[in-house]
């Protein structure tokens, strides 16, 4: 495993496996088992997920060390004041059943999100979260955060992948010391990923999978990936990323593919803040 070092001094595991839409308790702590058996010392969760329970359950059934875990959550819009904050922390602790939390984020720039900072900050301070941070922020959105703010974002989780790379803002929070983590590593296998004619052709040349050149790209781009698959083969092929290097040319090769092309929403698109805050009661 390689690691990075947070702007806090806090190490931070570079490969993670995330359990977004893993709903079934039964599947999700089996699936996480077999990420931490494999050597998956990050593992991303979130309140939203619906699934804290089991991926609590899958970090006491492993015998590893808490200490060699690096566990994250996020807060969801539901719940975006300080209030709210406090108390879906303590939610979300309990049904992890841990003491405390590696990594907590702010789900989306949406609701009161500078109450829900000085929450975190908070536990921050009294040692109950080792990091706090922020998913889907835009670099404007984290300057106005940072700037009235005690403590800055450690990490921004952002939807980043060979179809959406994102040179500017990741150069933007290099500067300022922010961890660039991706979700939706694969594209969530829009655009043909798997069978792209430049990934395949990577690929073959170090037999590897077009998913395992993906995230090796992330890898040496500095960015901390999170990949997921409830199929315990795909789980244990994902993590086999640290045997091989890309060359300058195979990395330019994949930077020609950009095409600033998100495969989910735009989360900073008027029609998708007002959805989002639908789900939770909010119109405008």
């Amino acid at each position: 495993m390689e690691y990075t070092v947070l702007n806090n001094g806090v190490k931070m595991p570079m490969v993670g496996f995330g359990v977004f839409q893993i709903s079934d308790p039964k599947t999700t702590q089996e699936v996480v088992e077999e990420a931490i058996k494999t050597g998956y010392r990050l593992i991303d969760t979130a309140q939203s997920y619906g699934n804290e329970e089991a991926v609590g359950k899958a970090i006491k059934a492993s015998g590893v060390a808490r200490e060699d875990l690096f566990i994250t959550t996020k807060l969801w819009i539901s719940d975006m004041t300080y209030e709210g904050a406090k108390r879906a922390f303590q939610e979300s602790l309990e049904k992890l059943d841990l003491d405390y939390i590696d990594l907590y984020l702010l789900h989306q720039p949406i609701g009161d999100t500078f109450g829900s900072w000085r929450a975190l900050e908070e536990f921050y301070k009294e040692g109950k979260i080792r990091a706090i941070g922020v998913s889907n922020f835009k670099p404007d959105q984290l300057a106005n955060l940072s700037l009235f703010n005690e403590v800055r974002p450690a990490v921004n989780q952002i939807e980043l992948h060979v179809f959406h790379q994102k040179e500017k803002e990741r150069a933007y929070m290099a500067q300022k010391g922010i961890q660039v983590e991706s979700w939706g590593a694969f594209a969530e296998g829009k655009f043909d990923v798997f069978t792209n004619p430049t990934l395949t052709a990577i690929s073959a040349k170090y037999g590897k999978t077009p998913a395992q050149v993906m995230l090796r790209w992330q890898l040496q781009l500095g960015v901390v990936s999170l990949s997921k698959s409830a199929n315990p083969e795909r789980v244990r092929q994902n993590f086999d990323i640290f045997d091989f290097a890309l060359s300058d040319e195979d990395m330019a090769e994949i930077a020609s593919l950009n095409r600033d092309a998100t495969v989910f929403m735009d989360h900073h698109d008027e029609k998708t803040v007002e959805l989002l805050a639908g789900f939770v009661g909010k119109t405008f």
